[in-house]
Protein backbone atom coordinates (compact mmCIF):
# COMPACT_ATOMS: atom_id res chain seq x y z
CA UNK A 1 0.00 0.00 0.00
CA UNK A 2 0.93 3.66 -0.31
CA UNK A 3 0.70 5.87 2.79
CA UNK A 4 0.77 9.65 2.33
CA UNK A 5 1.15 12.37 4.94
CA UNK A 6 -0.09 15.41 2.99
CA UNK A 7 0.36 18.63 4.89
CA UNK A 8 -0.09 22.31 4.13
CA UNK A 9 3.32 22.92 2.60
CA UNK A 10 4.72 19.46 1.81
CA UNK A 11 3.89 15.80 1.48
CA UNK A 12 5.64 12.54 2.29
CA UNK A 13 4.78 9.30 0.54
CA UNK A 14 5.71 5.84 1.82
CA UNK A 15 5.45 2.49 0.10
CA UNK A 16 4.74 -0.36 2.51
CA UNK A 17 4.92 -4.10 2.04
CA UNK A 18 1.98 -6.32 3.12
CA UNK A 19 3.49 -6.57 6.63
CA UNK A 20 3.57 -2.78 7.05
CA UNK A 21 7.31 -2.31 6.58
CA UNK A 22 8.42 0.85 4.75
CA UNK A 23 10.29 -0.19 1.60
CA UNK A 24 10.50 3.17 -0.16
CA UNK A 25 9.70 6.82 0.51
CA UNK A 26 9.53 10.13 -1.31
CA UNK A 27 9.12 13.79 -0.41
CA UNK A 28 7.61 16.70 -2.30
CA UNK A 29 7.03 20.40 -1.73
CA UNK A 30 3.57 20.04 -3.31
CA UNK A 31 1.58 20.54 -0.14
CA UNK A 32 -2.14 21.22 -0.03
CA UNK A 33 -1.74 24.92 -0.81
CA UNK A 34 0.40 24.24 -3.88
CA UNK A 35 -1.78 21.33 -5.03
CA UNK A 36 -5.19 23.02 -4.97
CA UNK A 37 -7.21 22.00 -8.00
CA UNK A 38 -4.77 19.30 -9.11
CA UNK A 39 -4.59 16.80 -6.27
CA UNK A 40 -5.00 13.80 -8.57
CA UNK A 41 -2.09 14.89 -10.76
CA UNK A 42 0.17 15.39 -7.72
CA UNK A 43 -0.75 11.98 -6.34
CA UNK A 44 -0.10 10.35 -9.70
CA UNK A 45 3.30 12.02 -9.90
CA UNK A 46 4.46 11.12 -6.39
CA UNK A 47 3.33 7.49 -6.86
CA UNK A 48 4.93 6.97 -10.28
CA UNK A 49 6.39 3.46 -10.54
CA UNK A 50 4.52 2.19 -7.49
CA UNK A 51 1.84 -0.22 -8.67
CA UNK A 52 0.06 -0.53 -5.31
CA UNK A 53 -3.68 -0.04 -5.63
CA UNK A 54 -4.45 1.10 -2.07
CA UNK A 55 -3.61 4.70 -1.14
CA UNK A 56 -4.28 5.89 2.43
CA UNK A 57 -3.74 9.57 3.17
CA UNK A 58 -3.79 11.82 6.21
CA UNK A 59 -3.19 15.46 7.00
CA UNK A 60 -4.56 18.71 5.61
CA UNK A 61 -5.54 16.87 2.43
CA UNK A 62 -8.66 15.94 4.43
CA UNK A 63 -9.36 19.50 5.58
CA UNK A 64 -11.85 22.00 4.21
CA UNK A 65 -9.06 23.45 2.06
CA UNK A 66 -7.88 20.02 0.92
CA UNK A 67 -8.91 17.44 -1.64
CA UNK A 68 -11.94 16.21 0.28
CA UNK A 69 -13.08 17.23 3.76
CA UNK A 70 -13.28 14.36 6.23
CA UNK A 71 -15.03 15.03 9.54
CA UNK A 72 -13.19 14.99 12.86
CA UNK A 73 -13.61 12.00 15.17
CA UNK A 74 -14.29 13.00 18.76
CA UNK A 75 -12.02 11.77 21.55
CA UNK A 76 -11.76 9.51 23.44
CA UNK A 77 -10.95 7.42 20.39
CA UNK A 78 -8.89 4.38 19.51
CA UNK A 79 -7.94 2.65 16.28
CA UNK A 80 -11.45 1.32 15.68
CA UNK A 81 -13.17 4.70 15.94
CA UNK A 82 -10.53 6.46 13.83
CA UNK A 83 -10.64 3.74 11.17
CA UNK A 84 -14.42 4.00 10.97
CA UNK A 85 -14.00 7.72 10.31
CA UNK A 86 -11.93 7.13 7.16
CA UNK A 87 -13.59 7.98 3.86
CA UNK A 88 -13.02 6.64 0.37
CA UNK A 89 -13.01 9.35 -2.29
CA UNK A 90 -13.81 9.17 -5.96
CA UNK A 91 -10.80 9.81 -8.16
CA UNK A 92 -9.55 9.30 -11.68
CA UNK A 93 -5.94 8.67 -10.67
CA UNK A 94 -4.35 6.27 -13.18
CA UNK A 95 -3.76 2.71 -12.01
CA UNK A 96 -7.25 2.14 -10.61
CA UNK A 97 -6.12 3.47 -7.23
CA UNK A 98 -8.41 3.04 -4.22
CA UNK A 99 -7.95 6.32 -2.34
CA UNK A 100 -8.86 6.80 1.33
CA UNK A 101 -8.42 9.79 3.65
CA UNK A 102 -8.15 9.48 7.43
CA UNK A 103 -10.10 11.80 9.74
CA UNK A 104 -8.68 14.32 12.16
CA UNK A 105 -9.40 14.25 15.90
CA UNK A 106 -11.24 16.70 18.13
CA UNK A 107 -11.59 17.11 21.85
CA UNK A 108 -13.54 19.41 24.15
CA UNK A 109 -11.70 20.39 27.32
CA UNK A 110 -13.34 20.83 30.71
CA UNK A 111 -13.55 24.59 30.11
CA UNK A 112 -15.59 24.02 26.94
CA UNK A 113 -12.77 24.96 24.56
CA UNK A 114 -12.25 22.75 21.51
CA UNK A 115 -8.93 21.44 20.22
CA UNK A 116 -8.20 19.60 16.98
CA UNK A 117 -5.45 17.77 15.15
CA UNK A 118 -5.27 16.61 11.55
CA UNK A 119 -2.41 14.40 10.42
CA UNK A 120 -0.73 13.93 13.78
CA UNK A 121 -3.33 11.33 14.78
CA UNK A 122 -1.81 8.82 12.36
CA UNK A 123 1.52 9.12 14.17
CA UNK A 124 -0.22 8.14 17.38
CA UNK A 125 -2.09 5.33 15.60
CA UNK A 126 1.32 3.92 14.72
CA UNK A 127 2.10 3.76 18.45
CA UNK A 128 -1.17 2.53 19.93
CA UNK A 129 -0.63 -1.16 19.25
CA UNK A 130 2.89 -0.94 20.70
CA UNK A 131 2.20 0.92 23.92
CA UNK A 132 0.23 -1.76 25.71
CA UNK A 133 -2.28 -1.20 28.52
CA UNK A 134 -2.09 1.62 31.02
CA UNK A 135 -1.64 5.38 30.76
CA UNK A 136 0.96 6.98 28.48
CA UNK A 137 2.12 10.48 27.55
CA UNK A 138 3.12 11.46 24.02
CA UNK A 139 4.65 14.64 22.61
CA UNK A 140 4.49 15.42 18.89
CA UNK A 141 6.90 18.29 18.35
CA UNK A 142 6.36 20.64 15.44
CA UNK A 143 5.03 24.03 14.43
CA UNK A 144 2.00 23.27 16.56
CA UNK A 145 3.13 20.82 19.24
CA UNK A 146 0.63 18.25 20.49
CA UNK A 147 0.64 16.70 23.96
CA UNK A 148 -1.52 13.61 24.37
CA UNK A 149 -2.68 11.28 27.10
CA UNK A 150 -3.35 7.73 25.98
CA UNK A 151 -5.25 5.33 28.23
CA UNK A 152 -5.46 1.62 27.36
CA UNK A 153 -5.00 2.14 23.64
CA UNK A 154 -7.33 5.14 23.33
CA UNK A 155 -6.46 8.80 22.88
CA UNK A 156 -8.12 10.28 25.94
CA UNK A 157 -7.14 13.93 25.68
CA UNK A 158 -4.71 16.25 23.93
CA UNK A 159 -3.71 19.90 23.81
CA UNK A 160 -1.91 22.12 21.32
CA UNK A 161 0.96 24.54 21.92
CA UNK A 162 1.81 26.93 19.07
CA UNK A 163 5.46 26.91 20.13
CA UNK A 164 7.06 26.59 16.71
CA UNK A 165 4.89 29.23 15.07
CA UNK A 166 5.37 31.61 18.00
CA UNK A 167 9.14 31.13 17.76
CA UNK A 168 9.07 32.05 14.07
CA UNK A 169 6.91 35.12 14.61
CA UNK A 170 8.94 36.44 17.54
CA UNK A 171 12.36 35.79 16.00
CA UNK A 172 11.49 37.16 12.56
CA UNK A 173 8.80 39.78 13.10
CA UNK A 174 9.32 41.32 16.54
CA UNK A 175 11.82 43.48 18.37
CA UNK A 176 13.28 40.33 19.95
CA UNK A 177 14.83 39.35 16.64
CA UNK A 178 16.65 42.66 16.11
CA UNK A 179 19.72 41.60 18.10
CA UNK A 180 19.78 37.98 16.93
CA UNK A 181 22.40 36.62 14.58
CA UNK A 182 22.07 33.33 12.71
CA UNK A 183 23.99 30.37 14.04
CA UNK A 184 23.74 26.68 14.93
CA UNK A 185 21.81 25.43 17.94
CA UNK A 186 23.55 26.79 21.04
CA UNK A 187 23.25 24.29 23.91
CA UNK A 188 24.20 26.82 26.59
CA UNK A 189 21.75 29.43 25.34
CA UNK A 190 19.00 26.84 25.09
CA UNK A 191 19.66 25.59 28.64
CA UNK A 192 19.50 29.15 29.98
CA UNK A 193 16.14 29.57 28.27
CA UNK A 194 14.86 26.38 29.88
CA UNK A 195 16.05 27.58 33.28
CA UNK A 196 14.46 31.00 32.79
CA UNK A 197 11.13 29.33 32.09
CA UNK A 198 11.17 27.81 35.60
CA UNK A 199 11.28 31.23 37.29
CA UNK A 200 8.22 32.90 38.74
CA UNK A 201 6.16 34.74 36.19
CA UNK A 202 4.41 34.09 32.92
CA UNK A 203 5.78 33.75 29.42
CA UNK A 204 4.60 37.23 28.50
CA UNK A 205 6.84 38.61 31.26
CA UNK A 206 9.82 36.40 30.47
CA UNK A 207 10.01 37.15 26.75
CA UNK A 208 11.68 40.53 27.11
CA UNK A 209 14.68 38.82 28.70
CA UNK A 210 15.62 37.70 25.19
CA UNK A 211 16.28 41.34 24.32
CA UNK A 212 18.00 42.31 27.57
CA UNK A 213 20.27 39.26 27.41
CA UNK A 214 21.48 40.65 24.10
CA UNK A 215 21.68 44.29 25.19
CA UNK A 216 23.85 43.51 28.21
CA UNK A 217 25.92 40.75 26.57
CA UNK A 218 24.61 38.04 28.88
CA UNK A 219 24.59 35.85 25.77
CA UNK A 220 26.20 36.35 22.36
CA UNK A 221 23.85 37.38 19.55
CA UNK A 222 24.26 33.96 17.94
CA UNK A 223 22.82 32.26 21.06
CA UNK A 224 19.69 34.40 21.43
CA UNK A 225 17.58 32.27 19.08
CA UNK A 226 18.42 29.19 21.15
CA UNK A 227 17.60 31.08 24.35
CA UNK A 228 14.19 32.01 22.92
CA UNK A 229 13.65 28.40 21.83
CA UNK A 230 14.49 27.12 25.31
CA UNK A 231 12.23 29.70 26.92
CA UNK A 232 9.24 28.79 24.75
CA UNK A 233 9.72 25.02 25.00
CA UNK A 234 10.31 25.34 28.74
CA UNK A 235 7.00 27.13 29.19
CA UNK A 236 5.26 24.61 26.96
CA UNK A 237 6.45 21.70 29.09
CA UNK A 238 5.29 23.30 32.33
CA UNK A 239 1.91 21.71 31.58
CA UNK A 240 3.33 18.20 32.02
CA UNK A 241 2.95 16.34 35.32
CA UNK A 242 5.66 17.14 37.84
CA UNK A 243 6.40 13.48 38.58
CA UNK A 244 8.83 11.67 36.30
CA UNK A 245 7.18 9.70 33.52
CA UNK A 246 8.07 8.22 30.15
CA UNK A 247 7.20 10.56 27.30
CA UNK A 248 6.91 9.12 23.81
CA UNK A 249 8.47 11.71 21.52
CA UNK A 250 7.98 12.11 17.78
CA UNK A 251 9.89 15.04 16.32
CA UNK A 252 11.52 16.20 13.10
CA UNK A 253 15.35 16.08 13.20
CA UNK A 254 15.75 19.78 14.03
CA UNK A 255 13.55 19.48 17.13
CA UNK A 256 14.66 16.07 18.38
CA UNK A 257 17.63 17.26 20.45
CA UNK A 258 15.90 20.35 21.93
CA UNK A 259 12.82 18.43 23.07
CA UNK A 260 14.82 15.47 24.34
CA UNK A 261 17.00 17.83 26.36
CA UNK A 262 14.05 19.79 27.72
CA UNK A 263 12.07 16.70 28.75
CA UNK A 264 15.12 15.06 30.34
CA UNK A 265 15.93 18.19 32.35
CA UNK A 266 12.42 18.05 33.76
CA UNK A 267 13.13 14.51 34.97
CA UNK A 268 11.16 12.61 32.34
CA UNK A 269 12.34 9.54 30.47
CA UNK A 270 12.19 10.01 26.72
CA UNK A 271 11.41 7.28 24.22
CA UNK A 272 11.99 8.48 20.66
CA UNK A 273 9.96 7.19 17.72
CA UNK A 274 10.89 7.85 14.10
CA UNK A 275 8.71 9.88 11.75
CA UNK A 276 7.82 6.79 9.71
CA UNK A 277 5.39 6.00 12.50
CA UNK A 278 2.74 7.97 10.54
CA UNK A 279 2.98 5.44 7.70
CA UNK A 280 2.60 2.59 10.18
CA UNK A 281 -0.43 4.38 11.62
CA UNK A 282 -2.15 4.53 8.24
CA UNK A 283 -1.30 0.85 7.76
CA UNK A 284 -2.90 0.02 11.11
CA UNK A 285 -6.06 1.94 10.17
CA UNK A 286 -6.29 0.22 6.80
CA UNK A 287 -5.94 -3.16 8.51
CA UNK A 288 -8.78 -2.31 10.90
CA UNK A 289 -11.03 -1.59 7.91
CA UNK A 290 -9.95 -4.80 6.20
CA UNK A 291 -8.67 -2.97 3.13
CA UNK A 292 -6.56 -4.93 0.64
CA UNK A 293 -2.86 -4.29 1.17
CA UNK A 294 -1.73 -5.07 -2.37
Amino acid sequence: MIAIDWGTSSLRAFRLDPQGRVIDSRRSDQGVLASAGRFEAVLDEIAQGWDDRLVAMAGMVGSRQGWHEVAYVACPAGLNEIAQGMRRIESSVPGDREVWIAPGLSVVHADGVHDVMRGEETQICGLLDRLGPGSHLACLAGTHCKHLRIDDGRIRDFSTAMTGELFQVLSEHSILGRLMQPGPHDAQGFARGLDHATLDGDLIEHLFAVRTHGLFDVLPASALRSFLSGLLIGHELRRLPAQAQTVHLIAPPALLEPYTTALTRRGHRVQVHDEQVSARGLYALARRLGLPMA
